[in-house]
């Protein structure tokens, strides 16, 4: 797989697919059982510790489900990696955790909790926190998870408008078909923890490989089956009747 600058590239497939294993490969939880993961050149999981953290701030992630600190304000919660990672004044911390939160619209609820905003707004303060150091590379696992259609859209729209912006690679994981190709430049499909397909979103929507065309059109036939695979649903009743 290769993920250029200034691309957003979406890695797609249906659940246990691999797609989120290959964000935590690329920013070194796991290491690869063969072959390499490159970042500017560098093998991520040949670096030391020192080394893999100074890598791992150029790099910003959006957690499936937020993972929001809740007993920080949207402010504090946005400014977590600035005070962590710079020496900057807090001042100037101030000033770029407001930019941030103005470029999500979430400049006037830096004050407020994470309970105290919908599941749509956490997010987009999640997406905040994941750009707040300008990351040269930025990784979304499942941003559209449990959004409702206008949070979504939101939602996409932000992410190709922070990665042009920024300049950044964009790595999107995410199983919704119609916002990942609204906004992706590239597209790889995973099935058991291999490439099955890649291309341009209009490439996928006219492919004729069976997975991508199940996966793309929702089709409930196809290569991924819908049962669990094991004996039939026949032998499992004659089992049944067979016990006391």
């Amino acid at each position: 797989m290769s993920f250029a600058r200034r691309q957003v590239v979406a890695v797609m497939g249906g659940s246990g697919s691999g797609k989120t294993t290959i964000l935590r490969l690329i920013g070194g939880q796991l290491a690869p059982q063969a072959g390499q993961v490159l970042l500017d050149g560098q093998d991520v999981h040949a670096l030391g510790t020192p080394a893999l953290y100074a890598m791992r701030r150029k790099m910003g992630m959006l957690f499936q489900h937020g993972a929001l600190f809740t007993d920080l304000s949207v402010f504090d919660n946005v400014a977590f990696a600035l005070r962590e990672n710079t020496d900057l004044p807090e001042s100037m911390i101030h000033d770029l955790v407001m930019l941030k939160l103005h470029a999500v619209g979430l400049r006037n609820a830096a004050r407020l909790k994470p309970a105290e905003i919908s599941g749509g707004m956490a997010r987009r303060v999640a997406l905040a926190r994941a750009v707040a150091l300008d990351p040269q590379l930025i990784m979304y696992d499942e941003p559209f998870a449990g959004l409702d259609p206008i949070s979504m859209g939101v939602t996409a729209k932000l992410i190709r408008q922070l990665n042009d912006a920024l300049g950044s690679t964009t790595i999107l994981v995410s199983h919704d078909v119609h916002e990942s190709f609204l906004i992706a430049d590239y597209v790889y499909f995973l099935s058991q923890g291999k490439i099955v397909a890649q291309g341009t979103p209009a490439d996928m929507q006219t492919s004729s490989d069976p997975y991508v065309r199940q996966f793309v059109h929702a089709e409930p036939d196809g290569p991924v089956p819908f049962h669990y695979p094991g004996k039939s649903l026949a032998q499992d009743l004659q089992l049944d009747r067979g016990r006391p």
